[in-house]
């Protein structure tokens, strides 16, 4: 075998060509560098952001069940089923809670609503994603067609609505935030016209910065050299280095500022509530107020905490410099891509289960459904 293919190399980015036989080869194959993977080593495994394709990539043996396949894909599969399950489960009794039309009377609730749906939407997105991708790469599909609309669809829409989710969440701060702060003058009814205008807004400046994410989208298909019969599918965005410098810029601002409007929106809920607590306090000081409304309150405190914490392995991801080239990095990589989609997936418990008036809310959900579904167990 030669090295480089008597000056045939077809390989990219510095990859090196051999071929079966000098005089009338019949196959060769390219040995690429590191950090760099597919038939002529055009892909890299840096700078993937949420793309399942360069994390499992060549993990995924074709032809094979689930059973069989290596212990990384196995993991991921069964933690994919428990993010499902848990992320609708969660999704639907935020839903059932925040759909109550005493909940709803309020530019807060409209926000909660929007963000359970979101949640359910994320649940759905991440699953499919992953299970025809897994499904792609064992057996080889015949709907081109369809193969093209999720590769271009499903990380985009996966993008816009955890963004959204972010968004939404601050959006909730601010407004308790404004409640405190007018008062007896807040008024619920232009609050929820307020609401209703801010996410479409959101939804449209989101969708805006994040468009040219599947117009540089691009699906390949490539023979496996590992299977005579076998084709690989990769769906593959690349980023000129000046859009991937708007890219870090816009994901950068649609993580950092949403915490930072609901640590501000927490403190100014706090402080605020100390202050006119010592005014009809006056035997207890302002410090000892504070205090107290902190222990009241770290739920507050916490919640965007927690948020920031799980969602930021997302923005390294879009960072990170730093590729795939050993199993032990894909185990990392995977791990940061799964820990990005649990805020999403806890809403009910970040802002259902401290609260007792949403607590309340879903009681009384849940006893009327069960009112109406054993209509005479009370008597």
């Amino acid at each position: 075998m030669k090295f480089d293919c008597f000056g045939q190399n077809h390989c990219e980015n510095d990859g090196q060509c051999f071929q079966d036989s000098p005089d009338c080869p019949k196959r060769t194959i390219c040995a690429c560098r590191s950090c760099y993977y597919g038939s002529r080593c055009q892909f890299t495994t840096s700078e993937f952001g949420l793309s399942l394709d360069a994390i499992l990539a060549y993990h995924i043996i074709p032809n094979v069940n689930i059973f069989h396949q290596t212990s990384i894909v196995k993991l991921s599969f069964s933690f994919t089923i428990l993010f499902m399950i848990v992320g609708l489960i969660n999704g639907v009794l935020s839903f059932v809670t925040f759909r109550s039309k005493t909940v709803l009377e309020v530019g807060c609730g409209i926000y909660l609503l929007c963000s359970s749906m979101t949640t359910i939407l994320i649940t759905i997105l991440f699953g499919m994603k992953y299970f025809i991708y897994l499904s792609t790469q064992i057996s080889t599909p015949s709907n081109q067609s369809f193969l093209k609309f999720q590769c271009y669809s499903f990380d985009f829409l996966l993008r816009i609505c955890l963004n959204m989710d972010q968004w939404l969440n601050a959006c909730v701060s601010m407004e308790r935030a404004f409640t405190v702060i007018q008062d007896i003058q807040f008024v619920k009814k232009k609050s929820k016209q307020l609401a209703k205008k801010v996410i479409i807004i959101l939804f449209i400046l989101i969708t805006l910065t994040s468009i040219h994410d599947p117009i540089h989208r691009h699906l390949f298909e490539e023979e496996d050299n590992d299977n005579e019969n076998g084709k690989r599918i990769w769906c593959i965005v690349n980023f000129s280095s000046k859009l991937r410098t708007y890219n870090r810029i816009v994901n950068t601002f649609l993580f950092f500022i949403p915490f930072l409007i609901n640590f501000i929106s927490s403190i100014i809920i706090i402080t605020k509530t100390s202050r006119r607590q010592s005014r009809l306090r006056k035997y207890r000081s302002y410090k000892v107020m504070l205090y107290e409304q902190i222990r009241n309150h770290q739920h507050l405190l916490v919640a965007p905490v927690v948020l920031f914490a799980l969602a930021l392995p997302r923005l390294i991801l879009s960072y990170a410099s730093k590729c795939m080239n050993s199993s032990k990095d894909s185990w990392i990589f995977l791990s940061g891509y799964f820990i990005s989609f649990i805020p999403p997936m806890i809403i009910f418990f970040i802002f259902v289960l401290p609260s007792k008036y949403y607590r309340n809310e879903y009681k009384k959900i849940l006893m009327k459904r069960s009112n109406i579904i054993y209509p005479f167990r009370r008597r």
